[in-house]
């Protein structure tokens, strides 16, 4: 089983590790569009205005274009950790015991826009930078499209795609039996479902830490669903989605 999560614009300051180091992450074959996409940010975070205008920073933002700035040079810690805000709020990477912390760096890959996927325990920097960011002369689609495609498409593991669409697009899951997108929905008092908003980052967060507590290497949807049912949590199939609903 493999589970896709999205990073959030949010991230712990410091470190709990020693400087940045591109040999310490996984998944060489991405090396080289993750240091041209370090170099464009550093670059960038040399004329301050136009590092606002391509991340969109407000003014009480201005912090992060230091943190860009000395993003090769800064302490690292596990990317399960470093990432903050609701969806990893509510995972809680750092109360996992050391299994489930092991179980979540096999099973869990975290998507970032500057290092592309990321095992659970990868050691990274703070740094600043969204799928939505401009960086000038750089499209960050075309410049994850492909590979990503590429590596997601070897995996032949159960995959479970938490990801917002907007990380999605930087690199989708394959089209395949046992690769499904997570959809969050409630239903309402007339019995309709709808999807939910910011609030499906909580739902997600939880669910995540379910299934790494769970330490089960789920294989095919349908343990999963099981697992789910007896397990408290309402997951519904539908085509090539899955719908969790809260």
């Amino acid at each position: 089983m493999l589970i896709l999560l999205p990073p959030s614009e949010t991230k712990r300051a410091g470190g709990t590790g020693r400087s940045f180091s591109a040999e310490a992450l996984r998944f060489r074959e991405l090396s080289e569009h993750r240091s041209a996409l370090l170099d464009a940010l550093v670059e960038l975070a040399e004329t301050p205005e136009a590092m606002v205008s391509a991340l969109k920073l407000g003014a009480t933002q201005h912090g992060e274009i230091d943190v860009n700035r000395r993003v090769r040079d800064s302490p690292t810690m596990p990317a399960i950790d470093r990432y903050t805000g609701v969806l990893y709020d509510a995972l809680d990477g750092q109360s996992l015991t050391p299994p489930q912390r092991t179980f979540a760096d096999t099973h869990v890959l975290i998507h970032s826009a500057l290092f592309g996927l990321l095992p659970a325990l990868d050691p990274i920097p703070a740094y600043r930078l969204s799928h939505s960011s401009r960086i000038p002369g750089l499209s960050l689609k075309k410049h994850w499209k492909d590979s990503l495609r590429a590596l997601l498409a070897e995996r032949d593991d159960l995959i479970i795609d938490m990801r917002s669409e907007g990380y999605s697009d930087l690199g989708t899951a394959p089209g395949r039996a046992g690769s499904y997108y997570l959809r969050v929905l409630t239903t309402e008092s007339d019995g309709t479902r709808r999807a939910l908003n910011h609030f499906n980052k909580k739902a997600k967060g939880e669910f995540a830490r379910a299934l790494i507590r769970a330490e089960t290497d789920f294989a095919e949807l349908d343990e999963l669903l099981r697992w789910a049912r007896s397990s408290g949590w309402s997951l519904e199939r539908s085509e090539d989605d899955i719908a969790l609903i809260v």
